[in-house]
């Protein structure tokens, strides 16, 4: 195998935002559908699309909600874990193309852009929910990565934290490094082909290493 794009999630694995959703997500659930427990975890790594199509069936549920989704994003700290922006920047001196594969639209892209004006110079392609029909954890929108860039799946690596993100990345084929952020080793070790605690330490002589 040989290490040449990097496919990556964006929230709880290169920005340290799951805990902000869960918040956001939680004070949602509470006002519009308390008959659902844990919501907030039950939608992570779904489209809005889904969370619409699956909990809130009415007109005036979704206008209600996507208002505060909207606050809320509006007003998230939008930071890289310690060591992501090192590990890419090791990464794109070897030749790796470098893509964000998130399950979240261009309207939260656009506040994730107003956050860091840099982030779209940082990656060679950033694909969205608008991007594919089925999202995680559907293979699909990991298997566009590496069409996009005219790549085999055995030149690819995904990097993922949730469990649908997870399982998306394994349906795909290609080498899956799960992130322990927002779960712990051991909840995720069967789920991916490797750990990763963080990327602090990490570079791309380590990804060689564990793709031998």
């Amino acid at each position: 195998m040989r290490f040449k794009v990097a496919l990556f999630d964006l929230d709880g694995t290169l920005i340290d935002t799951e805990g902000q959703y869960t918040k956001i997500w939680g004070a949602i659930a509470r006002k519009f559908r308390p008959d659902v427990p844990d919501l907030e975890y039950l939608i992570k790594g779904t489209t809005l699309v889904q969370i619409f199509d699956k909990y809130f069936p009415t007109e005036e549920m979704r206008k209600g909600v996507s208002e505060m989704l909207d606050a809320g994003e509006e007003g998230m700290e939008y930071e890289f874990f310690p060591g992501a922006l090192d590990f890419l920047a090791d990464i794109k001196r070897h030749g790796v193309k470098c893509a964000i594969v998130t399950s979240s639209n261009q309207k939260k892209m656009e506040n994730v852009k107003k956050a860091i004006p840099n982030f779209y110079e940082l990656f060679d392609r950033v694909l969205t929910s608008e991007d594919f029909s089925a999202s995680k954890p559907a293979p699909d929108c990991y298997l566009l990565g590496a069409k996009v860039f005219n790549a085999s799946i055995d030149e690819c690596v995904v990097f993922e934290d949730a469990f649908t993100g997870l399982q998306a990345g394994m349906s795909s084929g290609i080498f899956t490094v799960g992130l322990a952020t927002g779960n712990s080793p051991e909840a995720i070790k069967d789920k991916c082909n490797h750990v990763l605690s963080g990327f602090e330490g990490v570079d791309y002589d380590y990804i060689e290493r564990i793709l031998c």
